[in-house]
């Protein structure tokens, strides 16, 4: 039986890849962007199965509207997948308030808001599935992106409390956690107004990786998402995390390793009893 999407950021990369995908296997798909009319070609290449909508995650209204509209066109939804959003480039110093409200605003703020939107619709069919597309960020801090890494650490806190929340309400949580991917992200960087000399030894190095990445064959291909996110949704138990990619997996391990390490060092020391 088809299931019913609601999708953001369409325009390009993951989003548009995985909203092709559904539509090639029957999905209903609302297909959403900031500019609709980026989603034309989409429309017109699965008619009848994706319908694209205006959404800027950051508009409590936008987002409202969104879910009302996929509820008209297709009854419900059964999958959302918060997948707008963007990276801020710059270290902790560098990183203005203005630019970190920003930052978190679309991470955090706009799939919280539209999540809450549509938990009422999931109530009422005591069914539904919220995918959360974090990064390896949301694991991994990388000196450069402390804004952005503190906003996908964030939004996996707020899926992990969801799937406590609401799990005996029929709702299932996903948090995907990509490594890297050919799409428009390395474009979409923000830099900081300021730059500091001192900091540029260690976030420079990173900032040319970002930049190269859609040139690089090894990187990930928008198609591999896709096909994950579909497998997953074919599921009865879907898991909590899922790395996407080998080096998704390659950073993730890494981080799972040396957390532990450190725990059991700080442990072994008595440090945490504080004696």
């Amino acid at each position: 039986m088809a299931k019913r999407w609601l999708i953001t950021g369409c325009s390009s990369g993951l989003g548009q890849a995985l909203a092709a995908r559904l539509a090639a296997e029957g999905e209903q798909v609302l297909a959403t962007a900031r500019r609709p009319e980026t989603l034309d070609a989409l429309v017109a290449r699965h008619p009848g199965t994706v319908v694209a909508a205006a959404l800027d995650v950051r508009d409590p209204a936008q987002c409202v509207a969104a879910v009302e509209r996929a509820v008209d066109a297709f009854g419900g939804v059964d999958v959302l997948v918060n997948n707008a959003a963007y990276g801020q480039f710059g270290t902790f110093e560098e990183v203005s308030d203005a630019e970190l409200a920003a930052q978190f605003d679309t991470n955090v703020f706009g799939p919280w808001r539209l999540t809450r939107a549509v938990l009422p619709v999931w109530r009422a069919q005591r069914h539904g599935h919220a995918v959360f597309v974090s990064s390896v960020a949301g694991m991994v801090p990388f000196p450069g992106l402390a804004a952005y890494t503190a906003s996908k650490f964030a939004v996996e806190g707020a899926a992990e409390s969801l799937a406590a929340e609401a799990g005996h309400l029929g709702v299932k949580v996903t948090i995907l956690q990509p490594g890297g991917f050919a799409t428009g992200y390395s474009g979409n960087l923000v830099m900081p107004e300021q730059r500091i000399p001192e900091y540029t030894a260690v976030s420079d190095g990173l900032l040319g990786a970002l930049r190269s990445m859609n040139t690089k064959i090894e990187v990930n291909s928008p198609e591999l998402f896709a096909d994950v996110v579909w497998r997953l949704s074919q599921l009865e138990s879907p898991p909590l995390r899922l790395p996407v990619g080998p080096d998704s997996e390659t950073f993730l391990e890494a981080a799972y390793d040396a957390r532990r390490s450190e725990y059991d060092q700080v442990v072994k020391a008595g440090h945490h009893t504080l004696a």
